[in-house]
Formats: C-alpha cells, sequence, structure tokens
C-alpha cells in the first residue's frame, strides 16, 4: 500500500547531526549535536518536527543501553525495538530485542499502526538497514562546528553515488 492509495505506508526515517568537516561523533565520542552550544536535549534542531507522526524507535543495543540508566526514558510515546545479541538487564518489557536485523524489521512492521519509525544509532545501524532496503530517509544536520576528528556517517564518497538532495532549510538558533 502507498500514501496515494489513501493507505499509510510507514517510512523509517534517520536524523544525525554532523560537524561541517563530516564528523558525526565528537572526538571524544558523543553524538556531535551535543556539542553544539545551542542543543537542548529533545527540543533544539528541529527534533520535535521529525518526530512528528513517529510511532516506533529502531536502534542499536550501543544506543538503547545508556538510556536504561536515565532519569526519565527518552521514547515514553514511541515503540521500542532493538536489534542486540542479547537483552539488556533492566530493559523494560514492551520492548522488543532480537540479534536478527531483517527479523526485527519483521517485527516491527507487524506491529506497526500506520506511523514512521525514527531509527537511531550510528553508522553502522543505519547502514544495515539502509543495506536492507528499509531506510526511507536521512536527514542530516550540518552543524557550523569543525571537530577535526570523530566518527564519520560513510567513507569518502565520490559524486557518482546516486544519492539526491531533497531538500534544505535553516534552522536559526538551533531551533
Amino acid at each position: 500500500y502507498t500514501r496515494d492509495e489513501g493507505t499509510i505506508e510507514m517510512q523509517i526515517r534517520a536524523r544525525m547531526s554532523m560537524s561541517a568537516d563530516g564528523y558525526v561523533t565528537t572526538p571524544s565520542g558523543w553524538p556531535a549535536l551535543t556539542a553544539d552550544p545551542a542543543f537542548v536535549s529533545g527540543e533544539s534542531h528541529g527534533i520535535r518536527e521529525f518526530l512528528a507522526g513517529c510511532e516506533a524507535a529502531l536502534m542499536g543495543r550501543t544506543t538503547f543501553e545508556p538510556a536504561l540508566t536515565n532519569e526519565r526514558w527518552p521514547w515514553p510515546n514511541l515503540n521500542v525495538f532493538v536489534l542486540g545479541s542479547y537483552r539488556p538487564a533492566g530493559t523494560p518489557d514492551h520492548v522488543v530485542v532480537d540479534s536478527d536485523p531483517a527479523r526485527l524489521l519483521e517485527s516491527l512492521r507487524a506491529a506497526n499502526q500506520g506511523g514512521d519509525v525514527h531509527l537511531i544509532g550510528g553508522p553502522r545501524t543505519i547502514e544495515t538497514y539502509s543495506a536492507l532496503g528499509a531506510l526511507d530517509k536521512l536527514e542530516l544536520v550540518v552543524l557550523p562546528l569543525l571537530f577535526g576528528d570523530g566518527m564519520r556517517l560513510t567513507p569518502p564518497l565520490s559524486p557518482d553515488t546516486g544519492l539526491e538532495l531533497e531538500r534544505e532549510r535553516a534552522l536559526p538558533g538551533g531551533s
């Protein structure tokens, strides 16, 4: 089914921040966005707009585990699916954990009620679902910062990769 036929089809959308020199993490390994002085968790850089219409979060275990010790659950209104070889201690019962990316994708699709999925994680998780043909959109928030080191989203790309810039917009003041 497609949106054109009047039924809703979920999209799997990833959103990452990166420095102007191409790093998605700071040299110390934190997400690039956290280095921006205008960053406010859950509020800045258009995240609320991005999450509108999302009903689920899909992520790797490395991204998921720190949430288990957070004071507040980061995904209060989303179904959570985690790609991991084991279920971390303290994982809430409603969280689906599976070590097989294709099987986890099928579980996610079976549970879907028509909303989109926020694919959260690093380059490895994004590449895993891209390779399965499941990544519909990748939104990049390019920050006016230079890191000089950190983790890159991709290895160097050639101009003939087939990537297409869908749109660009300014997020003044990091909002």
